[in-house]
């Protein structure tokens, strides 16, 4: 099973996966993007995979969403672990039915167009999140935490700093802010961009 972040919920593969009959020990699963296949828990299936096991995934963007790796993916696992796959939500992706030679064509077809558009519904996600995001620092949307509040004596420590009557070191310990956080304060303060 494979969800892009920590806070996704991989229920539905989960559910498919109990239904299979497939033991918890035996589910494997990695909650990062498939952009690639360094990812912990896949590494530790494929590494456990041995000649007539079978690899149940949901749908072939569990797998992953890179093209090339997908079809190298597919490769290692049917052709050097000689074990099989069943794509559940894609029948035509079993390699244990029709592995005469007319089977085997239709189902490397049906896996080279899943696993293209797997790729690219990768790169129009990235594009639509780099939209919103554009869209909403063009609203004003600030991302990140908040940033804290100047102290109350940083307009008196900033002029005595400005003055050059202490250091920059000694004017971040009299703010209780390390030395780059008073710099940076200090540069956006001098143009009149912080209260």
């Amino acid at each position: 099973m494979r969800v892009s972040s920590t806070d996704q919920n991989e229920d539905r593969q989960r559910v498919a996966l109990d239904a299979k009959g497939i033991p918890s020990r035996n589910i494997f699963t990695d909650r990062q993007s498939g952009k690639d296949f360094h990812r912990p828990q896949y590494r530790r299936m494929v590494k456990k995979l041995h000649e007539g096991d079978l690899l149940y995934i949901l749908s072939i963007d569990r797998l992953g969403r890179n093209y090339k790796e997908i079809q190298e993916q597919w490769r290692v696992i049917t052709k050097e672990k000689s074990a099989d796959i069943c794509v559940i939500d894609m029948p035509l992706l079993d390699t244990r039915r029709a592995r005469d030679l007319m089977g085997t064509f239709i189902a490397d077809l049906v896996l080279q167009i899943l696993s293209f558009v797997a790729e690219n519904e990768r790169s129009n996600i990235k594009e639509r999140q780099a939209q919103g995001i554009a869209a909403a620092k063009a609203r004003g949307v600030r991302f990140g935490r908040p940033p804290k509040p100047l102290p109350e004596n940083y307009s008196l420590v900033y002029q005595q700093w400005l003055e050059g009557k202490i250091s920059g070191s000694a004017a971040a310990r009299e703010c209780d802010m390390a030395l780059s956080s008073f710099l940076y304060k200090a540069e956006v303060y001098g143009k009149g961009k912080l209260p």
